[in-house]
C-alpha cells in the first residue's frame, strides 16, 4: 500500500518534520504531566504555534482532530504503553500495544502511527515483545498505507541513571536504529549520542530512512537550540520533542524558535531570539 500521501501530510515540503510529543500522560508517570495538567490548553498552544505534528495517545488524539479547518498539525498516534519510566522498575516490565492500533490511526486521520524499540540492560523480554509490536504494527502498517514511526531507545541501568535515562554510547545506538530499520521503519526516531557531532553515523545506519531525534529530558533553551542546530547539520530529517516544548514557560516561543532551525536553518542565536521578542517590552 502507498505510504506516501500520509507522508506528505508529515513532512514539508522541504523533508522536514518538527514532531511536539504530548503524549506524555499515557505512561502514569506524575513527574510527566508537568505542563500537561490541561491537556486541551497544551494542545492548542502548540497548535497556535504551527508545527508540523503533535504526537498524542488514543484518548488524546480527538482534541487535535475537533479542530475545523486544514491547516493544523497532522496526529502521529502513539500506539503503546510501557511502565518502564519510574526511578524504580516494576517487578514485570511491558510494552503494550493498543487494540486494533492501525484502525484506531484511521478513525482518527493519523498521518502516521508510532512505537517503542527499548533496548534496557538485563531485560531480553522487554525487548523481546518490542520486537513483536514492530513486526506486528508492520504488517497492519503495509496493509492500510500508515507510515509507521519506529522509536529505538537504549536505556542506562536503572541503579545508575535513576528513571528512564538515555544511553548516549553510539556503538549501541546505531544497531537499534539499524535493526529498527530493517523491520520496516517509515521513520526512526532515536536518542541523539554522546557526541553529537557523530549523529551522521545514526543517520548513515538509518539507510535513507528519516531520523528525526528526539529531545529527552528537560535541557536549558540554549543546550537544547544548540544541539538541535547541530542534529540538523549532522543530516537530521527534523525532531520530535515533549518536555523541552511543554514544559518551557512559553511553548509557543519555543515551538517557533525550533521550527526556524529545522525549516529555516536559523542559527541558534536567531532562534534565541525568537524567544526573547517582547522581553524589553515587559
Amino acid at each position: 500500500m502507498f505510504i506516501k500521501p500520509r507522508l506528505n501530510r508529515l513532512f514539508a515540503s522541504d523533508g522536514k518534520c518538527f514532531d511536539v510529543a504530548i503524549d506524555h500522560g499515557f505512561f502514569n508517570e506524575y513527574a510527566f504531566l508537568t505542563g500537561i495538567e490541561s491537556i486541551e490548553k497544551a494542545v492548542q498552544v502548540i497548535v497556535e504555534a504551527n508545527p508540523d505534528a503533535i504526537q498524542l495517545s488514543p484518548g488524546q488524539a480527538r482534541i487535535l482532530q475537533k479542530i475545523p479547518g486544514k491547516q493544523k498539525p497532522s496526529l502521529v498516534l502513539r500506539t503503546d504503553v510501557a511502565n518502564v519510566y519510574g526511578k524504580e522498575l516494576p517487578r514485570h516490565l511491558f510494552s503494550q500495544l493498543i487494540d486494533r492500533p492501525v484502525e484506531q490511526a484511521l478513525a482518527l486521520d493519523a498521518a502516521c502511527v508510532v512505537v517503542n524499540l527499548f533496548l534496557l540492560p538485563e531485560q531480553p523480554e522487554l525487548y523481546h515483545q518490542c520486537v513483536a509490536n514492530v513486526t506486528r504494527l508492520k504488517s497492519e502498517c503495509e496493509r492500510y498505507g500508515m507510515p509507521l514511526m519506529v522509536e529505538p531507545l537504549v536505556m542506562q541501568p536503572n541503579d545508575r541513571g535513576g528513571g528512564y535515562m538515555v544511553d548516549g554510547d553510539i556503538t549501541k545506538i546505531i544497531p537499534l536504529v539499524r535493526q529498527a530499520v530493517e523491520l520496516g521503519a517509515d521513520i526512526i526516531k532515536a536518542d541523539p549520542c554522546d557526541n553529537v557531532e557523530e549523529y551522521y553515523k545514526v543517520i548513515e545506519a538509518a539507510s535513507g530512512v528519516p531520523v528525526l531525534p528526539r529531545g529527552g529530558g528537560k535541557a536549558s533553551e540554549e543546550e537544547i537550540l544548540t544541539r538541535t542546530h547541530q542534529l540538523m547539520q549532522q543530516g537530521a530529517s527534523g525532531i520530535v520533542y515533549g518536555r523541552n516544548v511543554v514544559q518551557h514557560e512559553n511553548p509557543n516561543k519555543m515551538t517557533r524558535a525550533f521550527m526556524a532551525i529545522v525549516h529555516d536553518g536559523a542559527t541558534v542565536n536567531e532562534a534565541l531570539g525568537i524567544l526573547r521578542e517582547g522581553a524589553q517590552a515587559r
